[in-house]
């Protein structure tokens, strides 16, 4: 009965999610600003400085200053590597990130960009454009962390019914990479 019970566990051990590549020492260095994501239609999001990030008061996920993001249960979700790749659990490739643009893990273009002035562009496959708001609070190195944030939400969106395709990651409530 013991050795029953000892292989259930183990079985189960096996199945569950193993970290991202590198997740003790972290990836891609990150500034935590105090922001907000403006966004037409739609609920803004907010960035603290604590890594927190908000959709109506409601924990999405949270980042740390090396690459890390957990869901609101501090459970591994990606991992941001120095360059640019993000990675989920069980080495999931979930796209790239750079300074101002991102790309999913589908295409090697981006899909995603927040310019300068915390603009958002989101692009479509046939190359059309659709605005997505404004982030304010994002200038200079902390540009990234809000590209990395509007990826990861795109990516959500992106699984979103009705959407049009979907790539098995997201990020949300009870939803893990």
């Amino acid at each position: 009965m013991r050795a029953r019970l000892l292989a259930a566990s183990l079985a189960l051990l096996a199945c569950a999610p193993r970290e991202p590549p590198h997740w003790p020492e972290g990836g891609a260095r990150l500034l935590l600003p105090a922001a907000r994501w403006d966004r037409p239609g739609e609920a803004p999001i907010e960035l603290r400085p604590d890594g927190r990030v908000l959709e109506g008061g409601e924990v999405l996920f949270v980042i740390d200053s090396v690459g890390r993001v957990v869901d609101d249960d501090h459970e591994p979700v990606a991992l941001l590597l120095p360059d640019g790749r993000l990675v989920g659990t069980n080495e999931r490739f979930l796209g790239y990130v750079g300074v101002s643009n991102a790309a999913p893990p589908w295409s090697d273009y981006a899909w995603v960009a927040v310019r300068p002035d915390g603009s958002v562009m989101h692009f479509g496959a046939d190359g059309e454009r659709e605005p997505g708001g404004r982030w304010h609070g994002c200038e200079g190195a902390a540009l990234r962390t809000c590209t990395l944030v509007t990826h990861l939400l795109a990516s959500e969106r992106a699984r979103a019914p009705g959407a049009g395709f979907s790539f098995g990651v997201g990020v949300g409530i009870g939803v893990g990479f």
